[in-house]
């Protein structure tokens, strides 16, 4: 075989619960992972060595060097193999970079999966959710897909029956917003109210909208503790927020760190109008719409 393309999609956090701020730097989760049908390919090509090329609307902001998140993976699966292989990844990218919606994570993801059948390893998936804990906290769950609850750093995922398809619109910001700083900012809001941060927990009430596909239910759940955080950073989000509830979103929230924010929509109808309404946002740099959940990646 030489050559594989895998379809990875991106992800929505309908539940971002942080917890407080642990001695190694890190914050215990509950992260609701939800996959949406907005996709990044991934092409694995025989290669005397691992190396990365990107093309696409996002393509100037992505590395393509040893910080690529895709190589990094590639790599990991090679010394995991315990031998020397080579790809050449071409990442045809449609997810927002820096964009709260695991692009990095998901082209990660696309690198196992494709990485494994071109060098025909074989491995499986338990041997690829390994490697992906080792990558990133977003990454075990871009190699899944669905819906799941992630805790601990979000890296221990139990799937999530769901009782239909939901309907999503995305509103894009200019420029990313970097993880390290939204939670930077998380603590510092949180240090100066004073007030004690409880421990994460999964919210019921949202998993039996989840469980029963109750669109206008799920919408009165969403929740991001984030969202502050990144809000004061990018204070204009706060009226992409309030342009989408007043086109009649039944509910909307940053996406994870930020800056996209995510509307929920009655109807895949209701969904493009939502993105059509957005687009015209001065600060939206482009708007789409989107279903979940949609499956991980696999080789096409």
């Amino acid at each position: 075989m030489s050559s594989v393309t895998v379809r990875v999609p991106a992800k929505v956090n309908v539940q971002l619960s942080v917890g407080p701020l642990r001695e190694d730097g890190y914050h215990d989760l509950v992260n609701v992972f939800h996959a949406v049908s907005v996709f990044d390919e991934v092409v694995a090509k025989e290669s005397e060595s691992i190396t990365v090329s990107v093309v696409g609307e996002w393509a100037d902001q992505v590395p393509v060097d040893d910080g690529n998140l895709a190589v990094q993976a590639a790599r990991a699966l090679a010394k995991h193999a315990g031998r020397s292989y080579g790809a050449d990844l071409v990442i045809h990218k449609a997810i927002p970079v820096a964009g709260g919606m695991a692009g990095g994570s998901a082209d990660a993801a696309g690198a196992l999966v494709a990485c494994n059948e071109l060098w025909g390893l074989g491995l499986p998936y338990e041997d690829l959710l390994e490697i992906a804990g080792d990558l990133g906290s977003d990454v075990p769950f871009a190699l899944l897909g669905g819906t799941a609850v992630g805790t601990g750093r979000g890296e221990q995922l139990s799937e999530l029956p769901m009782g239909g398809v939901f309907h999503w619109a995305f509103a894009v910001a200019d420029g990313g917003l970097s993880t390290a700083k939204v939670y930077a900012e998380c603590d510092a809001l949180r240090e100066a109210t004073g007030a004690e941060v409880p421990w994460p927990q999964v919210d019921d009430a949202l998993l039996a909208a989840l469980r029963t596909g109750d669109a206008r239910a799920l919408g009165g759940r969403l929740a991001n503790d984030l969202q502050p955080a990144a809000l004061a950073l990018r204070p204009e989000l706060a009226r992409t927020l309030d342009a989408g509830r007043a086109a009649g979103a039944l509910g909307a929230l940053v996406s994870g760190s930020g800056p996209t924010c995510a509307f929920l929509a009655a109807d895949e109808e209701h969904a493009r109008r939502l993105a059509d309404a957005l687009s015209q946002l001065s600060s939206c740099r482009t708007a789409l719409s989107a279903h979940g959940p949609v499956p991980g990646p696999r080789p096409a």
